[in-house]
């Protein structure tokens, strides 16, 4: 007995060496080892083409050898290829010779050759060298040869098939080091009371240049869901909880760690599990015409337990059931199935129960000294009834929403009319309004001046426009014109809009550039503007119009009129309260030639781009000034 334990136990080591050295492949240097071939040989080279038959093929009929490698670059970097060694029998009528190597991947459409070219010493074919045995030897590697890869290698008419190990094999031996895939994060998980979570700490995470994913499952055969955060509330950790980490290096075949971190924790996180177990109890009717309760146990572990259906009392106490039969149904950890949301399942029913009675589940769950439930079928008619209400209500809403918006509608209408036409009055009522041209009234700039102010026509304005009035304005001078239509904006409100254009701007400008040359003359002229806006008769009128006129072509129009006017309120800082500027964005307003932005003058008058902003001046002319210088939905330049 002694020897046939002894003879037993030799062969099972002698097993589990031999698969460990298969397991364990053989590292050799690709860029020296490439391809070479005994001393008998010269000139080896190889060469990537098709097959090329060889009607006198070299190799001896048991000559081809093939058997997987791992081929590396000084030690490192090592991938899995192919080691091939091809036992030649020369012939005495050859000396340069050739064979085709050809092999086949799955993963491959097509066949791939490699041409070994040779030539064979003359004392090898002499019979000098017969000692010596006359190889080929070639390392084969290929992107498509790789872990689990099956391989066939044809040459002449020999075939050999080989299977290489998977990662995992690999992974397992001493190669671990040293091949690319075998490099899985290292990964713990620590506890944290005070924060009542886990979080996950991975080793030298900044050292990888790939991302790291992360996946959470439930069992070891349970289905592994993607997981973007580090951190686990703790009051979702249980004892079966596990987690994969790899490395993104974009192939799907990438090597996981694999670890289950909690399973020694029970007695912490097994309250977890029992928190979670969920029972759905329906009460139904057999084939047979008897009744039955199934039921399905949803739990996050696999674990044992027992069911029992009970009834339930009647009386004040709810929560008490009482078992019916002595008979338990057991469950294993080994037959549940995973739901969609990760949890474990177990269906169980009791057939030919007694109808009529309320019946409910008990579960006892194995480690838990109280037992969980009673979970009871839910009450379809109530559920019923409650759906019914819910419609009922929803279709009574929606049928007095419709009554209203109907009797309604008409009320609706004229309030949305009324408060319209308080819109309209509410900016008719703000005054009038004084619309200036530009210096420069070609036929385009004419157009959109007076389309403006038909537009502000329409919206119940008292509009004067200097084009509109040019038998009045040549009858008086542009100056006593201007001040005619001024006058009125100080009692009744309103504003004067003046229309800025490129030849506008360079009109300001030299306007502003005369003023400051003129000095004392030209403050004299804005007093006397002050005085006759105010209807004062000033002693030397007629001499200070003279001058206006005299001191160049600025004052020869109502544009250098305007701004002799805005020249007197900006001294009184309150330019902003009677004028404003408009610019038609169709027409550029800044001449090319100026450097500088808005005139000085015109700073402090509210500006609005039209037509972008039109509702932002039909609010400014609705509101009306708030202050000097204010303007809505306009800025300054």
């Amino acid at each position: 007995m002694k020897a046939m334990f002894s003879w037993w136990s030799l062969a099972i080591l002698l097993s589990i060496q031999i698969f460990a050295s298969a397991l364990e492949l053989e590292m050799l240097d690709y860029e020296s080892e490439h391809f070479t071939c005994s001393k008998s040989l010269s000139n080896c080279t190889v060469k990537a083409g098709a097959m090329v038959l060889n009607p006198e093929c070299p190799v001896d009929h048991r000559g081809l050898e093939v058997q997987p490698v791992l081929c590396c670059r000084q030690g490192t970097a090592c991938r899995p290829c192919l080691h091939i060694r091809l036992d030649i029998q020369p012939r005495k009528h050859q000396t340069a010779s050739y064979v085709s190597v050809c092999y086949n991947v799955p993963e491959l459409e097509m066949d791939m050759c490699k041409k070994l070219e040779f030539t064979v010493i003359p004392a090898a074919l002499d019979g000098q060298a017969t000692s010596e045995q006359v190889w080929l030897s070639l390392l084969l590697k290929d992107n498509a040869v790789s872990f689990n890869s099956q391989v066939t290698v044809y040459v002449c008419s020999h075939h050999s098939k080989v299977v290489l190990p998977s990662v995992d094999e690999v992974c397992s031996s001493a190669a671990q080091g040293v091949v690319e895939e075998c490099d899985v994060p290292s990964f713990s998980a620590l506890i944290d009371q005070e924060r009542r979570e886990v979080s996950l700490r991975v080793d030298k995470e900044e050292d990888s240049p790939y991302p790291l994913e992360m996946c959470i499952q439930h069992e070891d055969n349970g289905v592994c869901r993607p997981c973007k955060e580090r951190t686990v509330p703790l009051h979702s950790v249980t004892p079966c909880m596990c987690f994969q980490v790899w490395w993104d290096t974009g192939d799907e075949r990438s090597r996981r760690s694999m670890s289950c971190p909690f399973r020694n924790h029970t007695e912490l996180l097994q309250r977890n599990v029992w928190e979670n177990v969920s029972v759905s109890v329906v009460q139904g009717q057999m084939n047979s015409g008897g009744a039955m309760l199934s039921w399905n146990l949803t739990a996050p572990c696999r674990m044992e337990a027992e069911v029992w259906h009970c009834q339930k009392d009647a009386g004040l106490d709810k929560d008490r059931c009482t078992e019916l039969v002595a008979f338990r149904q057991r469950l294993s950890d080994d037959i549940w199935r995973e739901n969609d949301r990760g949890h474990w399942l177990m269906p169980g029913v009791f057939v030919d129960v007694k109808p009529g009675l309320d019946l409910c589940v008990m579960v006892k769950v194995k480690g838990k000294h109280s037992e969980l439930g009673p979970f009871c079928p839910i009450d379809s008619s109530w559920w019923h009834w409650r759906w019914s209400l819910l419609v009922l209500v929803s279709l009574m809403l929606a049928v007095l929403a419709a009554i209203c918006l109907y009797f309604l509608h008409g009320k609706l209408k004229r309030w949305a009319w009324e408060w319209h036409q308080k819109e309209c009055g509410r900016i008719a009522n703000r005054g009038h309004i004084v619309l200036l041209s530009p210096p420069d009234v070609d036929g385009s700039v004419s157009e959109l001046v007076c389309e403006l102010g038909s537009s502000l026509c329409s919206q119940g304005l008292s509009v004067s426009v200097d084009l509109w009035s040019r038998a009045e304005l040549c009858s008086l001078g542009p100056l006593p014109w201007l001040h005619s239509q001024l006058q009125p904006l100080d009692s009744q409100g309103g504003r004067a809009i003046l229309v800025l254009t490129q030849a506008a701007w360079e009109r300001t400008e030299d306007w502003v550039r005369q003023w400051d040359q003129q000095g004392q003359q030209g403050k004299d002229i804005v007093q006397g503007v002050e005085k006759e806006e105010g209807g004062e008769e000033v002693e030397g009128e007629g001499e200070n119009k003279g001058l206006l006129q005299g001191l160049s072509s600025p004052y020869a129009d109502v544009f250098s009129a305007a701004l002799s006017c805005i020249k007197a309120d900006h001294k009184l800082g309150c330019a902003g309260e009677r004028f404003l500027l408009v610019h038609f964005e169709a027409h550029s307003a800044k001449p090319p030639s100026s450097e500088r932005g808005l005139p000085e003058l015109f700073q402090e008058l509210p500006m609005f781009h039209l037509p972008s902003q039109s509702q932002g001046l039909l609010a400014e002319l609705a509101m009306g000034p708030t202050g000097p210088g204010a303007g809505i939905g306009g800025h300054r330049g």
